[in-house]
């Protein structure tokens, strides 16, 4: 059996991979992947520390040198932190930034001032998605668990009339839409336009997280009908009258409503702007589309946003400088690890890719008759099965589809994005972080968990990719 290595590879990337070239390559992604899955699973190992033994075993497998490996993965480590380490690290200021100054909790108060009864689930939909777009998933769920607790107490609701609908747009932000990690990482991957795939991403949320929320919540509600747990009830808010109270170590004083939301979506609309101007425009010369590629390039938009938040979020709720600087610094830590993980997965694709694994996947599904958004959504199921980690599936999935986005459109590889991001949601179970902050928090069985929030994101990835396809044949 011929070996391939990296420098055979890298000689002629479109040479067609000989039949047994395909076995070994097959191989080698499948024992990477199973050392990956095992050492998280079985050894409870770190993500970062799997991600890097299992792409060493992957190129092993596959027949390239072990210094040539190394040098794939750390290509692929440095390429991916440059290209989304800086975007994921100004996400998390403002996202600190949201929640210390109490922005995040106006927007609750907000909503929940005006919403009815009937209402109350939609809203809840509402607040999870407007809050979890600069916010990681974990955060966001920590933030709003409190607010859904009381609200579920106090209108006498079923708590997963209420809390559904908070988790599914948390969790359809969190697989969907950049700049959270998955989505900037697998926009990275396949070279996809960020303006494009936000855009048709927040076209395919929308639905993707109504069908999730607010309507899975009713059958939820009959499927697990349970109150809020006392013990989570006392330690969430200090006091009893209305949900719009602060713990007594919040800022004392808030920003309004509308700068907060303004705050929250001015990256999101400077994206967008630069996204329908290379629609409109599309003349690289073209004065006007030069500004808006600086205006709404990722780094640009995110990097405004945190200095606007400073005195929109942070001077308006009577933050010194002090303060800010704090705020700013303590937000970076918690990601440290978030970072490591998003790099080693880069470094994983990389080592994917200079092996010709995803030539071969290239060269293979020529002959089958399926969709690559649908071969996409598919791979990265089997990964998040696999691993309980949606950002590892969304990585590894990137990296082996990333040649299948070389002739597609722009808006077909935003597509590919998205197919994978929904992909990565599938069917939450006891090998992801999540699945047992949500079984805690609302103090539910395994068997609960399973039935209410493993339901609802299987429902996200399905929905996801059937808007996703749906897409695909009219753009």
């Amino acid at each position: 059996m011929p070996h391939l290595s990296v420098e055979m590879l890298a000689a002629d990337a479109t040479a067609p991979i000989t039949s047994a070239g395909h076995a070994q390559l097959g191989i080698a992604v499948l024992a990477g992947i199973a050392v990956i899955v095992l050492l998280i699973t079985k050894f409870k190992l770190h993500a970062f520390l799997s991600l890097i033994i299992g792409s060493l075993v992957l190129g092993a497998v596959a027949g390239a040198p072990l210094d040539k490996a190394i040098a794939s993965f750390s290509t692929g480590l440095g390429t991916t932190v440059a290209g989304t380490g800086v975007l994921i690290a100004l996400g998390a200021v403002l996202g600190k930034l949201l929640a210390d100054s109490g922005g995040a909790d106006r927007i609750v108060d907000t909503i929940l001032a005006k919403a009815g009864q009937r209402a109350m689930p939609w809203a809840m939909v509402l607040i999870a998605g407007v809050v979890g777009l600069p916010i990681f998933f974990e955060v966001g769920i920590v933030l709003l668990i409190p607010v859904v607790l009381l609200v579920a107490k106090r209108g006498n609701f079923s708590l997963m009339r209420i809390g559904i609908p908070a988790l599914a747009g948390l969790s359809v932000m969190h697989g969907l839409i950049p700049p959270h990690p998955g989505p900037l990482a697998a926009i990275d991957a396949v070279k996809a336009n960020l303006g494009v795939t936000l855009a048709l991403g927040v076209v395919i949320a929308i639905p993707t997280a109504i069908i999730a929320g607010p309507l899975f919540s009713r059958y939820a509600a009959c499927w697990v009908d349970i109150a809020p747990p006392e013990k989570m009830l006392l330690s969430s808010r200090e006091t009893p009258d209305s949900p719009a109270q602060h713990a007594s170590d919040g800022p004392d004083k808030r920003p309004g409503f509308g700068i907060t939301i303004a705050t929250v979506l001015l990256p999101v609309v400077m994206m967008l702007a630069k996204a329908l101007v290379d629609v409109v425009v599309d003349d690289p010369k073209d004065s006007l589309q030069r500004v808006f590629d600086v205006v709404g390039s990722p780094l640009i938009a995110l990097l405004t946003a945190v200095v606007v938040g400073m005195f929109t979020l942070g001077r308006a709720a009577g933050f010194t400088r002090g303060r800010i600087a704090s705020t700013v610094e303590s937000s970076l830590g918690p990601i440290a690890g978030v970072l490591l993980i998003v790099g080693a997965g880069g470094g994983f694709k990389q080592t994917l890719v200079d092996s010709g694994i995803g030539q071969m996947i290239l060269e293979i599904s020529r002959h089958w008759n399926i969709s690559a958004l649908l071969l996409a959504w598919l791979i990265a199921v089997a990964i998040r099965l696999a691993t309980g980690s949606a950002t590892v599936a969304t990585i590894s999935a990137a990296g082996l589809v990333a040649p299948l986005a070389a002739e597609m459109s722009t808006t077909h590889a935003a597509l590919l994005v998205l197919a994978i991001g929904a992909g990565s949601l599938f069917f939450s179970h006891v090998n992801d972080a999540g699945f047992w902050m949500v079984k805690e928090y609302f103090g539910m069985d395994v068997g609960q968990t399973l039935k209410t929030w493993s339901v609802m994101e299987t429902l996200i990835s399905v929905v996801g990719i059937v808007g996703v396809l749906l897409l695909s044949l009219v753009v």
